[in-house]
């Protein structure tokens, strides 16, 4: 059975304006694409769009409570990770720097062990009028395709690794 992520009430897909699913099979072990999600200083080595993410909290690399920055699509973010479960589960919540109402985001990963890999499924919600008119309004899709090219590029990345081994 394959996982989904652990919402949040608030950031649940019900209640929320914008919502993505992204899922790929991978052939590498939940170790090599975890290692991957960690290490977010790094993730334009496989990802060039995450060129600006800088971990705050004095971590090597994300973990519950670890506070980060990045620039998507040109906007400065403030995240925090909420859920870590090392090889299985990675999640946090997003504020865009300077924006004054309220909007906020939830990403989720979900690693599931399959019998040639792992099955890698990720999920975001995003509220507020923020993400409504960037995103919604003047980019349909735009959510769903970014990371569609992210988990797609995660699993050749990790297929590589895991060849290397």
């Amino acid at each position: 059975m394959i996982d989904t992520v652990n919402w949040p009430e608030r950031y649940h897909p019900r209640t929320s304006a914008i919502y993505a699913l992204n899922d790929i099979d991978v052939k590498a072990p939940p170790e090599v694409v975890w290692k991957m999600l960690v290490d977010a200083e790094r993730w334009s080595r496989y990802f060039p769009a995450e060129d600006q993410v800088r971990i705050l909290s004095g971590e090597p690399e994300l973990a519950l409570g670890t506070r980060y920055s990045r620039v998507t699509v040109g906007y400065p973010m403030s995240l925090v990770v909420t859920e870590c479960v090392p090889n299985r589960r990675l999640a946090w919540a997003t504020t865009v720097d300077g924006d004054e109402t309220g909007s906020s985001a939830y990403h989720g990963w979900v690693i599931t062990p399959t019998q040639d890999g792992c099955h890698v499924l990720t999920e975001e919600t995003q509220q507020g009028p923020f993400f409504v008119e960037l995103i919604g309004s003047r980019h349909p899709g735009a959510l769903y395709r970014y990371h569609q090219e992210w988990v797609e590029c995660l699993a050749r990345a990790a297929e590589a690794e895991a060849e290397r081994r």
